[in-house]
């Protein structure tokens, strides 16, 4: 009987380890993702913050920060030539929504049968002729 005990007591041990090793992994997911969310609030104020001094001083940055201004201010002017040129090809009455697009289809290649059970749709080659 005291086997059966020990063999008792040694699964209820590996039973509460179990138990607490799930429990510390269930609370280190809970912190990274809490930590996730958090560095996404960072990402988030940095590009505020970018936004607010790109637009307040743009035009002129302090050093540190002239190359970056000069690629937003690039990426913008790059967008509203995107867009006049969209604007152009729409007026031009182009719009592929409108004007339809006629495309030539070859006539399938006619489907020979000859009623064997291997037929592929292939016709059959004649034979060499000696």
């Amino acid at each position: 009987m005291a086997f059966f005990d020990a063999f008792k007591d040694k699964a209820i041990d590996l039973a509460q380890t179990g138990v607490a090793k799930s429990k510390q992994l269930a609370e280190i997911a809970k912190l990274n993702l809490a930590n996730a969310s958090e560095e996404d609030e960072i990402k988030k104020a940095y590009i505020e913050m970018g936004k607010l001094y790109y637009a307040e001083r743009g035009m002129a940055p302090e050093a540190a920060y002239a190359a970056l201004c000069e690629k937003v201010t690039a990426a913008k002017v790059n967008i509203e030539e995107n867009k006049a040129r969209i604007e152009d090809l729409k007026s031009d009455g182009l719009s592929p929504e409108e004007d339809p697009v006629i495309v030539e289809v070859k006539p399938e290649e006619p489907v020979f049968h000859d009623g064997n059970a291997d037929d592929d749709g292939v016709p059959p080659e004649e034979p060499p002729q000696a």
